[in-house]
């Protein structure tokens, strides 16, 4: 049957599919509109089947502080090309995840899939978007998180590949306000040093384990006594935390300061006992998700 210019503009308006695909969609359903809608997301399906393999490292990392600094969320929506994660289309599907994040608090990413807004189901609304623009899209990963007593920034590097989240506890009611700027500058930290943990006691054993063997078999090549390996391996393991545990790092805009010293002097002003608690750092080109 012949597909009227409006039927096809109508469908392009309610799905954002190429006016090709509406084109061929009514064609398909003979006109009708709710088949073709059908049509236009077994596309995406099929196009999300064939993209599987594909490798989606772009995208984007937003988030969203809210409830006065006690919440926030942190998400990464991937897709394949840097072209595709500065699109409209890309981005407005990235907002409405958020906003699907922000109104139903899911667990995890399978429950986020099946949310729905308006009429519009996430799993939906991404398959009409891998068939509309043809790459690989994936909603990699979120976090929210909460603090009854302290305070959490935010921070989302220029191009929006990375952002981090920074809670700290603890924090006197009529003092976030001051908080506020030392923990940007934390969350900035994070975020151009990739911290491993916050303290020295979070780092993971098998890692030390590893640094220790590493640093002892470097001092024997070097030819240092068996007996004076330990010590060696001990005074290089401090270095390796005082590197990668945030509390211990040299502050980026003042290495006469550790980062634990924001906090220190921050307490030791307001007689609090704030305590930095965990961070988060999404960047696009992480390899362990």
């Amino acid at each position: 049957m012949s597909v009227s210019a409006n039927q096809v503009k109508e469908l392009r308006e309610k799905t954002g599919a190429g006016m090709m695909d509406c084109k061929k969609a009514l064609e398909e359903s003979g006109g009708d509109f709710e088949k073709a809608i059908e049509i236009l997301r077994k596309k995406g399906a099929s196009v999300a089947a064939k993209r599987a393999e594909k490798s989606a490292n772009e995208g984007l990392v937003i988030t969203n502080v809210f409830n006065n600094g006690k919440s926030a969320i942190i998400v990464e929506v991937n897709c394949e090309t840097d072209f595709v994660a500065r699109s409209e289309d890309f981005v407005n599907f990235s907002n409405f995840v958020m906003e699907l994040l922000l109104a139903n608090k899911p667990k995890d990413v399978a429950e986020l899939l099946t949310l729905s807004k308006d009429s519009k189901n996430v799993a939906d609304e991404l398959n009409a978007i891998i068939g509309k623009i043809g790459e690989k899209i994936e909603i990699s990963r979120f976090a929210i998180e909460n603090s009854d007593n302290g305070l959490i920034v935010d921070y989302v590097h220029h191009g929006s590949k990375l952002g981090v989240l920074v809670k700290i506890d603890n924090v006197p009611a009529d003092k976030t306000d001051e908080l506020q700027p030392v923990l940007k500058d934390i969350a900035m930290q994070i975020a151009a040093m990739r911290p491993l943990t916050i303290y020295r006691e979070e780092v993971d054993k098998t890692i030390i384990e590893k640094e220790i063997e590493i640093y002892k078999e470097l001092a024997r090549k070097e030819g240092k006594p068996e007996q004076v390996l330990e010590k060696i391996a001990t005074g290089k393991l401090n270095k390796f935390f005082e590197e990668n545990c945030l509390f211990e790092q040299a502050f980026i805009k003042d290495n006469t300061k550790k980062v634990g010293d924001l906090i220190a002097e921050f307490n030791k002003k307001n007689s609090a006992d704030a305590k930095l608690i965990l961070f988060r750092r999404y960047h696009i080109s992480d390899e362990n998700k």
